[in-house]
């Protein structure tokens, strides 16, 4: 199913953490990730991190005394995952296997342990046309009271957007697209899916309650304009700071480059 996106990635896990290193916007963005999911993570909790990649917030959750198990279809990306673990001496905080987040049911850990956490970064998510073909197994892997934080890009990115006034209308309206738009990675073409809100919230089903939604570069430039924040540093900060103001009022926790959503599943007794 996801052929040509494991091809891309596979590739681009020779150069994945040195490009993270040198985009400044990338870096920032991540920690702001981080910083909304140890709001909402609990001494001693278990995480399965899909899309998980070449392990960077693996890492970090498991120096911050979390136990991760980590999924993904790439070989590559587990590859240096797994060179990390080892280099870093992880084994006992990290486990992963490569699977696709359709098929959490085919997980190879043990049935009766549930998780208290489930996490996607950056998109990963934008891959899959249908979101209820990941959601659809929450339930089964996720401990009631459990919570999970998912990184998706929109429909709608103002700085997007703005590209219309330069004439720019392809990529100015992309992400409107009904049946996705394609990606480019590494040479490779694949195509994505801009999920909103309403839509993430719809394939959860009426089991799951919102803690927190907080948008991602909705005034401040996307990752691909990092250009943009080196040439213009001042003005750059400025924007972080007005993004971090308005991350969570409406439409910026919902229109940016990336929203984060976190929610609870529901006790049987619906708290």
């Amino acid at each position: 199913m996801f052929e040509q996106v494991r091809e891309a990635f596979n590739r681009q896990s020779e150069i994945f953490d040195s490009y993270e290193e040198r985009n400044d916007i990338l870096k920032w963005m991540r920690s702001i990730t981080r910083e909304h999911i140890l709001r909402h993570l609990n001494t001693g909790d278990r995480i399965l991190e899909l899309n998980a990649g070449t392990g960077l917030d693996a890492v970090f959750l498991a120096e911050k005394k979390f136990h991760v198990h980590a999924i993904d279809i790439s070989e590559g990306m587990l590859k240096k995952l797994d060179n990390k673990i080892l280099r870093m001496n992880l084994q006992d905080d990290i486990s992963f296997e490569k699977l696709s987040f359709t098929e959490l049911n085919k997980l190879k850990i043990n049935s009766s342990l549930k998780f208290d956490y489930i996490f996607s970064n950056f998109g990963g998510l934008n891959c899959v046309d249908d979101l209820t073909k990941v959601t659809k197994h929450f339930r089964e892997v996720l401990k009631p009271g459990g919570r999970i934080s998912l990184v998706i890009m929109p429909p709608v990115s103002p700085w997007e957007i703005i590209l219309a006034l330069k004439g720019k209308f392809k990529p100015a309206f992309r992400r409107l697209h009904k049946n996705g738009a394609l990606a480019n990675v590494e040479g490779i073409k694949f195509q994505t899916y801009y999920h909103s809100y309403r839509k993430l919230k719809k394939s959860l089903g009426g089991d799951f309650k919102l803690l927190e939604l907080q948008g991602l570069a909705a005034v401040s430039p996307p990752p691909y304009l990092d250009s943009f924040a080196k040439s213009h540093e001042k003005f750059y900060e400025f924007l972080k700071s007005a993004d971090k103001i308005l991350s969570h009022v409406f439409p910026f926790n919902r229109c940016s480059d990336h929203f984060i959503a976190t929610f609870k599943l529901n006790n049987i007794d619906g708290k």
